[in-house]
């Protein structure tokens, strides 16, 4: 049996399941500070002789096994959990602790059981409180000097109504123009208020259609996969994909941009690519 944890800014989701990644018990918890936290995870595994964790954790977290960082949380805008270490949370664990970044977790799980299944090369990218982007390059995750950000990548600002984006990093990111805060922010409602408005959803379609020219240029994946709760309104992804085909203007043409409703597609796991992805990786050796 092996240990999951799913660690998102708003909830944990807590699981444990076998090496094929088949969940026996799964919770979620509310994300607090890491001192109320942490005891609620610990009860959790308790129960259970597991032989590994996997965990899939918001960033910016190291993940360079052979830094005394690895595991830690970095510059997150979750201030609590800044300098926060998995790793030391788990220093008495008895068994092996694998770590990645949440959105990497949930792009493993894809590749591994859902819509990007056989493929080598996938990204997935999750739209919600924030916006992250897992990379599967040649076969593996991309890592790098820390791991990609490209959730922060800077766009145009589309429409003249004066919003600039609100990430306290970059303002115009992304993040900061297309993730569900942002939404609620540009327009003063949340977005599940909003779905009778066409003009709002053009607009998130346009700025998603705009990160994806980008993402195709610097990765040429095999496909694209988008989850997230901003992603449940099903009614983007057509626009997403007009809005990427003109973006791209017949720069890229491959097989698999010819054939576009396959090459852009929803999540394939029912929201359990993340905690799916950590439990293969808790298998990892």
């Amino acid at each position: 049996m092996y240990g999951a944890i799913e660690a998102g800014g708003t909830k944990m989701v807590l699981a444990v399941g076998d090496d094929k990644s088949n969940i026996v018990e799964t919770t979620e918890i509310k994300t607090r500070s890491p001192r109320e936290t942490i005891p609620e995870i610990m009860d959790f595994f308790g129960k259970y002789d597991i032989e590994g964790m996997g965990i899939g954790a918001f960033g910016p977290v190291c993940l360079d096994r052979n830094s005394e960082s690895y595991g830690k949380i970095g510059k997150s805008p979750k201030l609590e959990w800044v300098g926060f270490s998995w790793m030391e949370a788990f220093g008495k664990a008895d068994y092996p602790v694998t770590i990645d970044t949440d959105v990497n977790a949930a792009c493993l799980g894809e590749v591994k059981y859902g819509n990007g299944k056989g493929l080598n090369n996938v990204i997935y990218i999750t739209i919600g409180t924030g916006i992250g982007v897992g990379v599967y390059a040649e076969g593996k995750l991309l890592h790098g000097a820390l791991h990609p950000e490209a959730g922060h990548i800077l766009l145009p600002v589309s429409g003249r109504d004066g919003f600039e984006g609100i990430c306290p990093y970059h303002k115009n990111c992304f993040e900061g123009l297309a993730s569900g805060p942002a939404i609620e922010a540009h327009y003063g409602k949340k977005p599940q208020l909003l779905l009778d408005d066409m003009s709002v959803w053009e607009q998130e379609a346009d700025y998603i259609g705009k990160a994806l020219m980008q993402y195709i240029c610097c990765y040429c994946p095999e496909r694209i996969i988008l989850g997230g709760g901003v992603m449940h309104i099903e009614k983007l992804f057509p626009m997403i994909r007009e809005k990427t085909l003109s973006y791209m203007n017949g720069y890229v043409d491959t097989k698999e941009m010819q054939d576009i409703e396959s090459y852009i597609t929803p999540a394939g796991l029912m929201g359990q690519q993340g905690i799916k992805g950590a439990l293969f990786l808790a298998s990892l050796k």
